[in-house]
């Protein structure tokens, strides 16, 4: 039996340990053979020689990532355990600085975290029009936002468009008090979020006030040029035909946009079709249009997240099966 120890002076040990332990016993679930001792600011190893080398390397990957962030999520944690391929790998090695999107408040840094996050920022720079598919909870409109932010602190653009459609996700709003933007901003408050974390809350007021950050539902759109200008439609799922053709149709010269969308979400009318799935087709092959399809992979929420929509996924393969079949 081998033995070994690792320092972990140069970050907070609760970062590493985790409250209560919580992140060590996901240490120890990982590699159950090896036996796991945390003694102050020190990590001892004991067992094979094959373990403790595969449990340095991830360990090793974990301090480096605290190292220059300060903080790992318990999420974040288990990724780097469980993720053997190169993609997950990757996505926590140092980087460079400039892979940085935006500084937030309290030193916030904003990037893109997984593998189709990375896609979705080499598209955006390289074309004008970029669509980002996929399930909740994949960064897909954090991303959109982030790189929006980006082009307007680099003086790319000289404002920011962000705008959904007002559909109801199964509840109905029109009871509730206030006037027209009252009702509205429920369903813009993700946007809202997303601008929190990138912005200081005062320059964010300022950029709103002076329309230099805009945030509107999509039916505001019409008649209207949209020119040096990032511009978001979020939620495209719940667009008809006409509503993203109207939308695509506003986009001005000096102009960029991301439409993002769920296809797995759509909260229409039964009788409406998505224009999403219509746009995506047979937009497909147009030069300066790209299209990134996100999965579970990239889910950065819950860890319960990711198995959730696989679940999701795997009933609706059996209830496609089970339609042909009856």
């Amino acid at each position: 039996m081998t033995e070994t120890i690792i320092n972990l002076e140069t970050v907070n040990p609760i970062e590493f340990f985790g409250v209560n332990n919580g992140k060590l016993d996901i240490l120890k679930k990982k590699f159950p053979l090896l036996k796991i001792l945390s003694r102050g600011t020190q990590i001892k190893l004991s067992g094979s020689p094959e373990q403790i080398e595969m449990a340095r390397e991830k360990i090793d990957l974990i301090l480096g990532y605290l190292e220059r962030n300060g903080h790992m999520s318990a999420n974040y944690f288990e990724q780097i355990l469980g993720g053997d391929d190169e993609r997950v790998i990757d996505n926590f090695m140092d980087r460079n600085p400039n892979d940085v999107l935006v500084f937030g408040p309290n030193g916030k840094t904003v990037r893109a975290r997984t593998a189709n996050q990375k896609r979705m920022v080499e598209a955006c720079d390289k074309n004008d029009i970029l669509f980002a598919i996929g399930p909740a909870g994949t960064g897909k409109t954090y991303t959109a936002v982030a790189l929006a932010v980006r082009a307007l602190k680099n003086k790319l653009v000289k404002k920011i468009i962000l705008t959904r459609p007002a559909v109801e996700a199964g509840e109905s709003l029109g009871f509730l008090p206030g006037d027209l933007k009252e009702k509205i901003d429920p369903y813009l408050r993700p946007l809202y979020d997303a601008l929190d974390d990138m912005i200081p809350a005062d320059k964010l007021g300022y950029y709103m006030t002076t329309r230099t950050i805009e945030i509107a539902p999509l039916a505001y759109m019409r008649g209207r040029t949209l020119d040096n200008a990032f511009i978001i439609l979020d939620e495209a799922q719940n667009t008809n035909d006409l509503q993203i053709k109207m939308f695509l149709t506003r986009i001005g010269p000096n102009a960029k946009a991301i439409i993002t969308g769920d296809p797995t979400q759509i909260d229409l009318p039964k009788n409406q079709q998505s224009g999403l799935f219509k746009a995506t087709r047979i937009l497909k092959h147009i030069e300066g249009i790209a299209h990134i399809e996100l999965d579970e992979e990239d889910v950065v929420r819950h860890k319960l997240v990711k198995s959730i929509i696989k679940a999701y996924n795997k009933d609706d393969v059996r209830e496609t099966e089970n339609k042909k079949s009856s």
